[in-house]
């Protein structure tokens, strides 16, 4: 159905995640719980448009991009049991986003997928969103095994050297090099830059109101009242984000910020732990 939107409109697209990867044999067959779509930037409003005009809506989405930088908007259907992501950039490639689209793009096959032919990314573009999605959780024990299946697959396919050529072009060798560099030949010599800030704060924001905190103490000193304001007294949106169908009544929304603050207050001291250690080395 995304597919024949895009189409229709004469947008590019093209599918990540999801089955297209489980076809492709870079991931082990799971069950998908949205699809995520890829377009340029300078064709979202163009792709939302299609999709709200065939029933679709966007979901409500926290407003503070300083902390959440966004790189998608999702949108969900009353008579489909899912959501589609649609990515217009993806986190852990600093170049342009237009630029990256163009480079993705150009690295792109067609599949078919339930009799429809689809665009899909080639074996090494996949392997690298796919890494670079697992390494913003390296603890977590699913995106370590991940990690380690990619591996496994780059090295016998022989396509270190694609992927490599991918990451420079994107500008995600940063992000990319815990998985990447040990699967380079000896004799390759590679400029490895340092991450981005975006980048750094996304591995440090492991527990509930981290990335607040951290982005609270980046914020220039005349935002930093707001910004706190908003972190106790959130926007509806923060909670429905969470769950389309929380409850907004005063009662409703006083019983999600009493959960709110056991949340972070359980996971406080991570929280500190997480800030301290990156500084100390």
């Amino acid at each position: 159905m995304v597919a024949r939107a895009a189409d229709s409109s004469g947008l590019r697209a093209f599918f990540i995640k999801g089955p297209a990867s489980v076809m492709q044999g870079l991931r082990e067959p799971k069950p998908s719980a949205d699809v995520d779509v890829f377009v340029s930037p300078s064709n979202l409003e163009q792709m939302l448009q299609g999709l709200r005009e065939r029933g679709w809506r966007e979901r409500p989405a926290d407003p503070d991009s300083r902390t959440f930088p966004k790189h998608s908007v999702t949108v969900d259907h009353p008579d489909w049991p899912c959501c589609i992501d649609v990515h217009f950039r993806f986190p852990g490639m600093e170049s342009h986003s237009t630029e990256c689209f163009e480079t993705m793009w150009s690295s792109t096959d067609v599949h078919e997928l339930a009799g429809q032919q689809v665009r899909v990314p080639s074996r090494a573009l996949g392997i690298l969103i796919l890494a670079l999605h697992a390494l913003r959780s390296p603890q977590v024990p699913a995106g370590r095994r991940e990690l380690a299946f990619l591996a496994h697959l780059t090295q016998r396919q022989s396509l270190t050297t694609a992927i490599l050529r991918i990451a420079t072009a994107t500008d995600s060798l940063a992000a990319l090099r815990p998985f990447l560099e040990d699967l380079l030949p000896e004799t390759t010599t590679v400029e490895w830059p340092e991450p981005s800030t975006e980048w750094r704060n996304r591995l440090m924001a492991r527990e509930p109101g981290s990335a607040r905190l951290i982005a609270i103490v980046q914020a220039p000193l005349k935002d930093k009242p707001k910004m706190l304001f908003r972190a106790v007294f959130p926007m509806p949106e923060v909670f429905l984000s969470a769950d389309i169908y929380a409850d907004m009544s005063f009662r409703g929304r006083l019983q999600q910020h009493q959960a709110r603050w056991r949340r972070f207050l359980r996971a406080a001291p991570r929280i500190m732990r997480n800030l301290i250690l990156p500084r100390r080395h």
